[in-house]
């Protein structure tokens, strides 16, 4: 950008008429220019695309790519459009001067010119584009200042989120693992589903950051369960049991009163949505409201599988982990009944990437009562599939 008034102003000279341009260069190299010549559209092209010019000297009439074309190339291109070009032509016809202005020329000179004249042009073109240069920096600039302040705001959500996921782990020492395990899962299986034609259109770049922030909002509403209920060692109740399951509500009706408070679709809405449906099932036997297929968010059935696999797959005091393919044959057999089939065909896709993730997380805590609890209600109560 030319905003240094001590620097150098180069000047490129286009005209296939070496002859023209070697005047132009001794008119302009004492006046301080540095002058540069080149003899033809496609060079001229070349040289401002590597050595961007401060101004440049543009003839009409050449052969191959004429002034008109070159003109309007480099006005169309975002890095060249600045430059100022000014017409230095034989042609006398109006409608031609009329095309050049046309085609994005700053300004024009019909040949023989006046030296002053050629002065003077030159200058006026080079103080607007030291104003475009200020404005186009100072853009610049701004553009920085936003996405920094963009950053971190971003980072401020992340940070939201997982502390306010972290208020289960306080009750729950294996919940940390779990959480991460969770988010690896969930956009391994949203990164897959992406590429698929039912739900790509639905799947892109923000909702697969969200899903992984988000994810590990799911059973946030288990800080609301009295512990006499949450972290009973024995067989729940049915009725204990109904009041455990209370735990998306709780986390959904809290989470959905804070993205109200922030105006509304709020980078909360997904965590609502995942506190609220992660325990739906596609053929409507879930709850806690009974959504059948597609009527239960995406992002939430994509929990769903995650976290059943995780429940399956972690070792409790009363159970080994159950291996990963007698994992895998029960979220098959769940397809359809528990499972969105498309999100169990993700899974299947990348059942490898869920047992390095498996692998990579394994817990190191001390085990919960909580998931004691909590996985022996899925025994006791329905098949390991079912409420987990």
């Amino acid at each position: 950008m030319y905003s240094d008034p001590t620097a150098v102003i180069t000047i490129l000279v286009v005209d296939d008429m070496p002859e023209n341009a070697a005047i132009l260069s001794r008119f302009l190299t004492p006046m301080g220019y540095k002058v540069e010549a080149v003899n033809d559209g496609e060079t001229a092209l070349v040289f401002v695309n590597k050595h961007p010019p401060d101004i440049i000297l543009l003839d009409l009439a050449m052969p191959g790519m004429d002034g008109f074309e070159v003109c309007q190339r480099l006005k169309e291109s975002p890095e060249t459009r600045h430059i100022p070009i000014i017409i230095i032509t034989g042609l006398t016809d109006r409608e031609a001067n009329i095309h050049a202005i046309e085609a994005g020329a700053d300004d024009f000179l019909i040949k023989p010119f006046d030296r002053v004249l050629l002065e003077a042009r030159i200058k006026n073109s080079l103080k607007t584009k030291i104003l475009q240069d200020q404005l186009l920096e100072y853009q610049h600039e701004l553009e920085e200042r936003v996405q920094l302040r963009t950053q971190q705001l971003e980072r401020t959500q992340q940070v939201a989120v997982f502390s306010l996921a972290k208020l289960a782990e306080s009750r729950d020492t294996e919940t940390g693992d779990h959480l991460d395990r969770i988010r690896e899962y969930t956009r391994e299986l949203s990164l897959e589903i992406s590429q698929g034609d039912k739900y790509g259109h639905m799947v892109d770049n923000a909702f697969i950051l969200q899903i992984y922030q988000s994810s590990p909002l799911h059973d946030i509403g288990k800080v609301g369960i009295p512990d006499q209920i949450l972290l009973k060692p024995g067989k729940l109740t049915v009725a204990e049991f109904d009041l455990m399951k209370t735990h998306t509500l709780i986390g959904g009706n809290t989470l959905q009163a804070a993205d109200e408070e922030a105006g509304g679709n709020s980078f909360l809405s997904m965590g609502r949505d995942i506190a609220f449906y992660h325990h739906e099932k596609w053929d409507g036997s879930g709850y806690p409201y009974g959504l059948l297929g597609d009527a239960i968010p995406l992002a939430a059935r994509i929990v769903a599988l995650a976290d059943v696999y995780d429940a399956l797959a972690t070792k409790r005091p009363y159970k080994e982990p159950i291996d990963h393919e007698t994992s895998k044959k029960i979220i098959i057999e769940g397809r359809g009944k528990h499972f969105d089939p498309v999100v169990v065909d993700a899974f299947l896709a990348q059942e490898e990437r869920f047992c390095e993730i498996r692998g990579q997380f394994q817990s190191k805590g001390e085990f919960s009562p909580l998931h004691a609890t909590v996985d022996r209600i899925a025994q006791i109560q329905d098949p390991p599939i079912k409420n987990t």
